[in-house]
Order: structure tokens, then C-alpha cells, then sequence
């Protein structure tokens, strides 16, 4: 079981979905320091930030990154005692190396050394795991190496080491050896114990990095309470990890999974039916292209799709005006599903291909944020960044609270706590774009228009 400790988590996101492993917890979609300094006021607290960093060039994560964490630390979180945590991507993508020295750095300027950066990729749920510092995901139900699946070939952050020692190596270029890594070995955890992984991480000075094999829960909580014992005793850690390790971090075990009965629609109109909702899908992975379709196959959702080239060209705002007035319409009668077009437009250039797919998700945000003060009665955004763009331009969401999950560990359910007024208390579903089965999108609809019935017939 995870072990109750005074460390102050600070939670720097670089998409919306990192928070799917635990509930009860605040989430800052705006990047006012004032929102996390709140959160953090008290010792054992937790609070994630919603940095949208994957979405960003290196560079700018690094500034990014340093200007939250100087802004929590200058607004009276003490640096000794918090534990910063770069919450990342389970398949390996996105700034590995940069953003967890930046935060290392801007430690430094406050004071404090950080001694090891401790790296745990693992999202059980998903079936992510490390063994023998390999890691893996499992696509169509069997393990494969994650250098062999698709995720590793992705246009900005692609690689080709599955071993999380060389890994560190090729992402760094060089500036880390692979033999300079510790790890923690799943014979570390399960026969040295808790004693054994401190002991392992008391070796770790001078920002060493340390790899962490685990292959279920038991794993992490055995390095999170070793972690602690170290932390109580003034030793730094900067954590970059998936969803799974922050549970743990945050001392909490299990999952809340919600149901009709536990959402919380705002706004009931005696007598009516209460309202209508969105779906937002933005992801092009193969895995919401199935999943869209299955939501199309049902037939219960509206579909308007938004054209991918011609928001590319001179004939983008006409089509955003005629997506935009085509939804708010459709949401006075009927559930909708908005997607971007399924041909996915890209570069051999990484930067290219970057900017390419923020043109997109600003065309995606530009729809919502026109369509909002139709009050839909809850919004579903898929895949990462999509999700963080919808909620915080899209949508306005200052600050929300994670509610739970509609699977453990997977996807999950906010409330809108500091937003417009059309949108305060909303359910924001937070689903990424590489989880869940076939039917999983449309069943999390179901759900949703189940709370919504339940409500009308009451």
C-alpha cells in the first residue's frame, strides 16, 4: 500500500491525461501560478499543471517548464520538500531529456539540488510496463518491445531503443550514458524490498537517472515509499513518469470509477430533457480512428467533420463559420460528434509537421469555443492535446477536479471548478487518443446520456 508522506506534489502535465490514475484532485488548465500555490498550501497535498508541453517545440517546453515551477516556488511553495513530478507519455514521446532538467534547473535557482531523476514509464492499466529495463506495450493483446510499434515512429518524437537505458542515451544524444543509469530491477523490488530500492537510489547523486521496472502496482508503491523515506531525510527527486506512478506518489490506491448515478449534470430544467452533448475528436493514432468509428456505427451522435485541408488554407474561416453553425443547431435536438478528417496531413520535417497539427487543434478549439454558449451538457475531447486545448481556449476552464475514471486508470471524468458560466460544473471527459477498445468512446457516450435520462426522469 502506498505510504502517507509530507512531500508537496507538483504534477507539470505535458497533455490532460496523467491525472487518469487517481481522483480527488485539482487540475489548472491556466498557467496562473495562483491556481497550484492554492492547491499546495498545505503539506501532503498534490496539484497537476497543464502544461500542453508535447504540443510544443523543445525550447519552449524548457521555458515553459521553468516559468511555472518559478512562479509556484516565488509564490511561497517551499522548494525543499516538493517533489516535481514531468508527467509524460507511457509510449516514450515527447521531451524526456529537456523537460526534466529544466525543472532540475530551475530547483537549483531556489536552492536545492536535485540528486536523481527517476524515470517510470509504465501505465499498468494500458498494459505499459518495464521488465529487465525493456519497455513494452501491449498492442492487440500481446507485449511488444515499444520500439517496434507504431508510437516510436512518430514524427516529433520518434526513436528506436526499447531498452530504457539506451533510450536516455539516444534522446540525449549522447549527454547520457547508458551506462551511467541505475535501475531498478523487479528482483530490486520484490525480494530486496523497500530497503533495497533506497539503497539503490541513495547511490544517485548529481541528477543521475534512474530507470524503474514495474510490471503492476505492488512495483511502484515499493519505489514511492522508498522514494519518501529518502525525501524525509532531504534527498531531491524529479520524477518523469505515466499515470500510474502518480498514484502512488500521491498516496492513494485503487480506482474511483464513476457511473450515471455518480455524474453531476449542472443546470436541471424541470420537466425537459437537460440538454445535449459534444464530442470533440482531434487524435489521428490508428486506435481513435477504430474507436470513432464504432461511435458512428452505434448511430446515436450528429456527425460533423472538420475538414483537415481546408482549414490548412484560404478556406479556413469559412469552414469553421459553417462547422460551428452546423453544431449549435444540431445540439438544440440531438448528441454530436465533431472530428477532424481522418488523412492525416504531415511532413518529413518534424517542425513542419508540428505546426501543421497546430493549425489543426487551433480550427478544433475555434469550433467549441463558438459553439459553448449553446451549453452543451457535457463534452467529450479525444486524444491528449485536443484535450487540453478544448478545456482550456476551447471551453475557458481556469481549474477542475478529477472526479475519477470510467475504467481504472482510464479516462477520465472533470469538473469545471473555475470557468464561464455556461460551462462551470460541466463534465469534461478527458479521453486520450491511444487507450481503450474498439467500443470504448462510444460506450463512455452512453454513459453520459444515461446521466443525463436519469436526471430528466427524476
Amino acid at each position: 500500500m502506498p505510504v502517507t508522506s509530507d512531500r508537496r506534489l507538483l504534477v507539470l502535465d505535458d497533455d490532460p491525461t496523467g491525472s487518469q490514475c487517481v481522483a480527488g484532485i485539482d487540475v489548472a488548465f491556466d498557467l496562473d501560478p495562483s491556481l497550484p500555490v492554492g492547491a499546495l498550501a498545505e503539506p501532503g497535498s498534490a496539484c497537476f499543471v497543464l502544461t500542453n508541453t508535447r504540443a510544443l517545440e523543445e525550447q519552449e517546453a524548457v521555458a515553459l517548464n521553468h516559468r511555472v515551477l518559478a512562479g509556484v516556488l516565488d509564490g511561497g511553495v517551499p522548494a525543499r520538500g516538493l517533489h516535481v513530478v514531468s508527467r509524460s507519455d507511457s509510449t516514450l514521446r515527447g521531451h524526456v531529456i529537456a523537460e526534466p532538467l529544466a525543472i532540475a534547473d530551475e530547483l537549483a535557482e531556489h536552492g536545492v539540488e536535485v540528486d536523481a531523476v527517476v524515470l517510470c514509464p509504465a501505465m499498468i492499466e494500458a498494459g505499459r510496463f518495464t521488465e529487465g529495463d525493456v519497455h513494452y506495450a501491449t498492442v492487440d493483446g500481446e507485449a511488444v518491445e515499444v520500439a517496434e510499434t507504431d508510437f516510436a515512429r512518430d514524427a516529433t518524437f520518434g526513436y528506436t531503443s526499447s531498452d530504457l537505458r539506451a533510450f536516455l542515451e539516444e534522446r540525449s544524444g549522447g549527454s547520457v550514458r547508458a551506462q551511467d543509469v541505475l535501475s531498478i530491477g523487479l528482483e530490486d523490488i520484490r525480494e530486496g524490498g523497500q530497503a533495497r530500492v533506497r539503497q539503490i537510489l541513495d547511490g544517485a547523486r548529481e541528477r543521475c537517472w534512474v530507470v524503474v521496472n514495474a510490471t503492476e502496482y505492488s512495483d511502484l508503491e515499493v519505489v514511492a515509499a522508498a522514494m519518501a523515506e529518502l525525501e524525509a531525510v532531504g534527498r531531491t527527486f524529479v520524477t518523469r513518469c505515466a499515470p500510474s506512478f502518480v498514484r502512488p506518489l500521491t498516496g492513494q490506491s485503487g480506482a474511483q470509477v464513476v457511473d450515471p448515478a455518480s455524474i453531476a449534470i449542472p443546470g436541471p430544467i424541470p420537466g425537459a430533457r437537460l440538454g445535449h452533448g459534444l464530442v470533440v475528436v482531434g487524435s489521428h493514432v490508428g486506435l481513435t480512428t477504430t474507436q470513432l468509428r464504432a461511435v458512428q456505427d452505434r448511430g446515436t451522435l450528429v456527425e460533423v467533420e472538420i475538414h483537415v485541408p481546408s482549414v490548412l488554407d484560404e478556406r479556413r474561416e469559412q469552414h469553421l463559420d459553417e462547422v460551428a453553425a452546423t453544431l449549435r443547431e444540431t445540439l438544440t435536438d440531438a448528441d454530436c460528434v465533431a472530428y477532424t478528417s481522418r488523412d492525416l496531413v504531415r511532413t518529413e520535417d518534424p517542425a513542419e509537421s508540428l505546426a501543421i497539427a497546430r493549425s489543426v487543434s487551433d480550427a478544433v478549439v475555434e469550433v467549441v469555443r463558438r459553439v459553448r454558449t449553446a451549453r452543451p451538457a457535457w463534452v467529450v475531447a479525444k486524444g491528449g492535446i485536443t484535450s487540453h486545448e478544448v478545456a482550456a481556449h476551447g471551453l475557458g476552464i481556469r481549474r477542475a477536479r478529477v472526479e475519477g475514471q470510467f475504467w481504472p486508470g482510464q479516462v477520465s471524468l472533470f469538473s469545471a471548478q473555475e470557468a464561464p458560466e455556461e460551462v462551470l460544473g460541466m463534465p469534461y471527459v478527458v479521453f486520450p487518443g491511444n487507450v481503450g477498445g474498439e467500443q470504448a468512446l462510444a460506450d463512455v457516450v452512453d454513459v453520459l446520456t444515461a446521466a443525463v435520462d436519469s436526471i430528466t426522469a427524476d
